[in-house]
């Protein structure tokens, strides 16, 4: 997935001239990016806080900046987040990179959507596959305002051959009637595998992609609870 997080970049730095991309420079998360767009790739060398610092000026003189980020490094940056780039409602997109528990606990963690969920003006996004990330990326650009997605270092699954997605409308995936699946990024490939083994027991499970996590698309999931009875969310989050 993060190689098409930086083939998808290259292609809309092609569409957008103002498009400017800012990581640590252990990271080399976008390296495609820079080579193609060297003068608008920044490389910081001096932490994430100052990550967060040098997007916030490049925001404030009206550039897009996208700024890839490990997710075990989000609570270090919470404050600038919070207080520089929402407040602001800066034309900045934060790009999580190992989601979940699909690293080591340093640089990994499953916390990152309870902590943007909680700050104002930023929409939240999380790509089941590199096919509908490529969509979400398109998305998120396409707005003017603080965003935040999670995306994965290896793809766990494919789920679209072809996809088209709304910010904050929900992609049903397979439809049910007896249990609705309420799938967040990689739980969607792992939800149809699921809707699969049930049909076993004849079951008959939808699979509902929430790739918008904030804002939620409420109405699929009153439709579903109400046409189904039974909702079973999987996410890679704590039980709150």
């Amino acid at each position: 997935m993060r190689l098409a997080f930086g083939k998808t970049l290259v292609e809309l730095g092609l569409k957008y001239k103002d498009l400017y991309v800012v990581e640590v420079a252990s990271d080399a998360v976008a390296p495609i990016f820079a080579e193609n767009f060297p003068e608008r790739f920044v490389s910081v060398d001096v932490g994430v806080q100052g990550l967060i610092g040098i997007a916030v000026g490049l925001a404030v003189c009206g550039k897009k900046v996208v700024v890839p980020i490990y997710t075990g490094s989000l609570t270090s940056v919470f404050e600038w987040v919070k207080n520089s780039v929402s407040r602001s409602r800066l034309n900045i997109k934060l790009v999580g990179i190992h989601r979940g528990i699909s690293n080591d606990s340093l640089s990994s963690c499953y916390e990152d959507f309870a902590l943007m969920r909680v700050i104002p003006n930023i929409i939240i996004e999380s790509p089941a596959d590199s096919v509908e990330l490529r969509c979400c990326l398109e998305e998120v650009l396409s707005v003017d305002g603080p965003t935040y997605m999670r995306i994965y270092e290896e793809e766990g699954g494919r789920v679209y051959d072809d996809c088209v997605c709304r910010l904050g409308v929900a992609n049903v995936v397979r439809d049910g009637v007896d249990v609705a699946i309420v799938a967040v990024g990689g739980m969607v490939f792992e939800a149809l595998k699921a809707s699969k083994e049930l049909r076993n027991y004849g079951i008959d499970a939808a699979v509902l992609d929430f790739h918008t996590i904030k804002p939620l698309d409420t109405n699929t999931l009153v439709k579903y609870a109400r046409s189904t009875g039974a909702l079973v969310v999987a996410e890679e989050h704590n039980i709150l």
